[in-house]
Formats: structure tokens, C-alpha cells, sequence
């Protein structure tokens, strides 16, 4: 565990729709997101956190940046920054060839989505040794809507994907501001930043830690509802992801690191959603950690 004086910041974002205003007429609707962001948070305050919760209509991107921001100007080395997003995952066009596939994936907050370059830069800023932990409740990658259909999914549950159809024309009447937010990111960055798709092509199921975004500092472990060419699924209580997280998490009894962690979710999830682990900086000894421990 780090050191008893480390502090730790969490921030816990849940959407069961959109603004239709942003999204071309769609407004995304799911159940059990805010279920998701509300659980994480219980777990992240019993381990002494300080917790903030982003629903719906207040799960906007400013929002949602702000509370990155502020996290990565409070927190130092060995303080840990604990993100949970459960919602639709979707894709825009790539314009700074950083995916090998042409589109980046983002996720759809209430007033526009955030992209991944711009998710991966935010947390370069974090300080050098700090700990972040990301949980994605959501399909991030578009090849599953872009390639082949998803498997339907079974009674009672609902795919987390924006529709292709509705990315593609959300993507048209808003060209201007995707754009200019890869451009942005670039410019910020001083280098081509490398996006998840990267990122998960080059890491797979390995837990090594590696430097895709250029000199990445802080260090980040990141567990992803599904694979690449998966879509998560929401229920009515809790995502399939999240369900398990909490399953195996059980009120803090589970003993072992982030590695064991993520395969004993892995292992009760359906062959259909397959959760992933990657990491970002050199984040072998965050891995060996008890999950959650501040």
C-alpha cells in the first residue's frame, strides 16, 4: 500500500442519456449508469477518498474536465486519482493520424463526447508518481460498430455503443468542434499523441508498463469493460462490468492486486464482454497493489 499520508481524489461519472441537442436528435438512454457511478463512489469513500459524482445532465464535458484538472493540480507523487465512467462509448473521425483504424474512440458525456486523445492528455498532467486508476463502464472502441454487428444482447440488457448511424451524423454536424479538439490536443501536446486503439493493439492482455503517450509520468492502470471488438452491456441495477467489479471487490474482503483483480472480473464475465487491462507509464508497482488502497 503507499504511504499512509498520501492523498487520494476520486471522480465518478454516470450517464443514462444524453442531450439530444448534442447528439443530432439521440438521446442515448440506459439504466443503470448513475447505479454504476454512485457504487464506485461508495467504494472509493469507505477507503477514505474524497468523491465526486458527475450524473447525467451534470456529467458535462466541462464538468468532467474540471474535476480531471483539479485532481492533477492537488495530487503529487504517490497520491492516487481513482476515475469511474459509465455510459455510452462512441467515435469521431480521427484528424491527427494517431489510430490506425481512422476514428477515435471517446466517451459520450451530456453535452458532447470526450475523446481520447484528450482523456490521455489530461492525465499526462498529472504529477510524475502519482497513481491513477480508470474503470470504463462503456464500449470506447468503434470497430464493433464499424466492422461487424454485436451479438444481440440478452434480455434485459442494453449495448453501451453509440450507434454507428448516430455517430457518423453527430460526428457531420459537429465536425468543426472534433476537429478543433484533436488539433488542440496535438498543438498542447507538442507531439502526435497515441490514442487506446494504440494502446491496446500494442499492450493486449499484458500488464507491462509502457510510455505510448510520449514522456507519461504518473502512473495508470486502466480496466475497460470489454476488448476492442466488444460492447459493454448496461442491465437495470448495475453494467455487466460493474456488477463484477463489486462481485469480486465484495465490500473489501478481495486480497491481491490489480492483475488478480482484473482476472477474477475477467473470469465471470460472458465470452461476449471480455474485460481488458492495459497500463500507461511505469506502473508495475500501482499493479502489485491492493485495488483501491490509498
Amino acid at each position: 500500500m503507499a504511504s499512509k499520508s498520501a492523498r487520494a481524489i476520486s471522480l465518478h461519472v454516470g450517464l443514462n442519456g444524453v442531450s439530444a441537442a448534442a447528439y443530432s436528435g439521440w438521446d442515448g438512454p440506459l439504466a443503470a449508469c448513475e447505479f454504476d457511478a454512485h457504487d464506485m463512489a461508495a467504494i472509493a469513500k469507505s477507503m477514505g477518498m474524497r468523491s465526486t459524482v458527475l450524473l447525467t445532465k451534470k456529467a458535462t464535458r466541462a464538468a468532467a474536465l474540471a474535476g480531471m484538472r483539479g485532481a492533477a493540480k492537488t495530487l503529487q507523487s504517490g497520491d492516487l486519482f481513482f476515475m469511474s465512467y459509465s455510459g455510452h462509448g462512441g467515435q469521431v473521425r480521427d484528424t491527427n493520424a494517431d489510430e490506425p483504424d481512422g476514428q477515435d474512440e471517446t466517451w459520450c458525456l451530456y453535452d458532447g463526447q470526450l475523446i481520447d486523445d484528450e482523456l490521455y492528455f489530461e492525465l499526462s498532467k498529472f504529477a510524475a508518481g502519482a497513481r491513477i486508476l480508470v474503470l470504463s463502464d462503456s464500449c470506447h472502441s468503434g470497430s464493433v460498430v464499424r466492422d461487424l454487428p454485436p451479438p444481440p444482447p440478452p434480455p434485459g440488457w442494453r449495448a453501451k455503443a453509440m450507434p454507428a448511424a448516430v455517430a457518423a451524423r453527430v460526428y457531420r454536424d459537429h465536425a468543426a468542434f472534433y476537429d478543433k479538439l484533436q488539433a488542440d490536443v496535438t498543438k498542447a501536446g507538442g507531439k502526435r499523441i497515441v490514442g487506446s486503439d494504440a494502446a491496446l493493439a500494442q499492450v493486449g492482455g499484458a500488464v507491462t508498463a509502457t510510455a505510448l503517450v510520449g514522456n507519461f509520468n504518473p502512473m495508470v492502470v486502466l480496466i475497460s469493460g470489454c476488448q476492442d471488438n466488444q460492447t459493454s452491456m448496461d442491465g437495470d441495477h448495475n453494467g455487466a462490468f460493474t456488477e463484477q467489479v463489486l462481485k469480486v471487490w465484495s465490500n473489501g474482503g478481495f486480497k491481491g492486486g490489480y492483475a488478480s483483480f482484473h482476472t477474477r472480473i475477467k473470469a465471470l464475465m460472458p465470452a461476449t464482454q471480455t474485460p481488458n487491462l492495459f497500463t500507461l507509464g511505469k506502473a508495475a508497482p500501482f499493479l502489485a497493489q491492493t485495488p483501491f488502497s490509498v
